[in-house]
């Protein structure tokens, strides 16, 4: 029976996201012999770019009711689809809301945040994440079916490229929940979700009119900026940069923090990073005792002279 793979887009386009989701149902179905169905709904990217990563099958969904994002019309599309009892999704904000919904319709287990390939098949057992990302656990699952959802930046990306072929669906679903007003996105700048180098900063930079070296920096480094609470809480920089518990998650393989004294409410969502690099004019900052990496000094001198030793190795 075939592993299934939600392969998420946005306007078509498949997220980064989709290839790691689809990089990894590749790796469990190796594990058994198996193939990959891909499922996505209403893309307007090439299947080639699934086929790329290892899905033998994309099965695309065509719904103009499907236009607008709702978790609930979503799953029910999927449900519709798929019926193996293996069914990967990316850890994103919405494919995390559809899989839930749809391990409900399915009666399947659902385990979120999978770090690796699973240790069994039968049973599922895999490590995932657990406790905001402060720590880790072996989680199994006693359904007949499972829903895994994979942590964006764990596993990574993997070109296993296949002969894959494409089958159109045109399904009818009904989306009474969500009516979709309109619709603003992000231009020119990276998914801060998706990033793997991520440069943040906090209070320590006084104010928005020195954000300037951080932009500087996170553009050399082809990183996405990113902030603590306080600072989108008085308008120095936009909600949508806010890392933490009440902000976004992110894992991305670098994490730098500029100027943020580390309290546990944004430590929740950061330390998913692989390595994390602080710097910080106040030894004390509870953010040293996280830190692969920690600077203490200040950042209007070293952050300009990081900036232009990286320029120098660079060339």
């Amino acid at each position: 029976m075939a592993i299934y793979v939600y392969a998420e887009n946005i306007n078509g386009i498949y997220k980064k996201a989709a290839f790691e989701a689809v990089s990894y149902a590749k790796a469990i179905a190796d594990k058994d012999g198996e193939t990959v169905t891909a499922i996505s709904i209403n893309p307007t990217d090439s299947s080639d770019l699934l086929y790329k990563y290892g899905a033998d099958k994309v099965l695309n969904i065509k719904d103009e009711g499907l236009k607008g994002f709702s978790a609930k019309a979503y799953a029910q599309a999927v449900n519709e689809v798929a019926d193996g009892n293996i069914i990967v999704f990316p850890h994103t904000t919405d494919a995390s809301s559809v899989a839930p919904m749809l391990a409900i319709m399915k009666s399947y287990s659902l385990i979120t945040n999978a770090l690796e390939t699973p240790e069994s098949l039968f049973p599922f057992q895999v490590k995932r994440r657990a406790f905001s990302g402060k720590g880790m656990m072996h989680a199994k699952a006693d359904a007949a079916g499972v829903i895994v959802t994979v942590s964006q930046n764990a596993f990574g990306i993997k070109e296993n490229a296949v002969s894959g072929s494409e089958e159109v669906k045109n399904l009818s679903v009904v989306n009474e929940d969500t009516k979709v007003i309109s619709h603003e996105q992000s231009s020119g700048k990276l998914d801060l979700k998706e990033a793997e180098i991520v440069v943040s900063a906090g209070r320590g930079m006084k104010g928005p009119e020195n954000w300037g070296m951080i932009e500087d920096l996170a553009n050399l480094l082809g990183a996405a900026t990113a902030c603590s609470k306080p600072v989108s809480d008085i308008g120095w920089r936009p909600h949508s940069e806010h890392v933490g518990q009440t902000g976004k998650a992110i894992s991305p393989n670098l994490y730098i923090a500029v100027g943020i004294s580390g309290a546990i409410q944004h430590l929740a969502g950061v330390n998913s990073s692989k390595t994390i690099v602080v710097i910080n004019s106040d030894p004390e900052a509870p953010f040293f005792k996280s830190a692969d990496y920690g600077v203490v000094g200040d950042a209007f001198q070293i952050i300009p002279q990081l900036t232009e030793k990286i320029k120098a190795l660079k060339g």
